[in-house]
């Protein structure tokens, strides 16, 4: 039987990556981190059009009742993430099969070539929301990287790690496959995922078939 998918696109900070543990350490403590990533959610989520990454989180700092210093502190130990422990594997048993694996991520350009240089597993297409000249949800991101990666939408599938996402790959028309690492709680018409999982560990059998 033919194999569903050619190509998976990953979300980057969460669905790849424990950013949050860098950030809860950045700010200081577990739940400062929390208030601060929840505000960068949803200020970037609701940007639009890209603006530099590093003012978004600064502001968010602030909106979380935090220095806006702590922006240039995140961004001076981005290169400290680590992946999620089984991302590796899965990433390389994907890449093994034959699948085309890319980025579609929020995030400056330098920075975001940082984080994807933790994972040491080679992508076709690394988006970044200031490559794409907007943030996501917004289907630009998501469109450049389906056109980089040289593979059909419906053949695609998007591996999410922040709700926000499936919003913009329903947009696009793209599946989604939700790592919810986190628990978090979908926006308010966010269509279900194909999948709603607690970890990576099933991802290559689901893709694999």
């Amino acid at each position: 039987m033919p194999r569903r998918w050619d190509a998976v696109l990953f979300d980057l900070l969460t669905a790849l990556l424990d950013s949050p543990a860098l950030w809860n350490g950045v700010a200081g403590d577990a739940d400062a981190g929390r208030r601060w990533r929840a505000a960068y959610l949803r200020l970037t989520y609701a940007t639009g059009r890209y603006r530099p990454y590093e003012a978004l989180v600064a502001e968010a700092a602030v909106a979380a009742g935090l220095s806006p210093s702590l922006a240039g502190d995140l961004a001076a130990r981005y290169g400290e993430i680590a992946p999620w422990p089984e991302a590796p594997r899965v990433l390389r048993e994907l890449a093994g099969a034959g699948l085309a694996l890319g980025i579609v991520t929020n995030c400056s350009e330098a920075l975001g070539r940082l984080a994807v240089a933790r994972l040491e597993v080679p992508f076709r297409t690394v988006v970044t929301a200031e490559r794409a000249g907007w943030y996501k949800p917004d289907p630009a991101p998501y469109r450049l990287a389906l056109e980089e990666i040289g593979a059909a939408r419906e053949r695609t599938l998007f591996v999410a790690g922040s709700p926000y996402d499936l919003l913009g790959t329903a947009r696009v028309g793209l599946a989604a496959w939700w790592h919810d690492r986190l628990g978090m709680t979908p926006p308010e018409g966010a269509p279900a995922p194909l999948k709603r999982a607690p970890d990576l560990r099933s991802l290559a059998a689901d893709v694999l078939g």
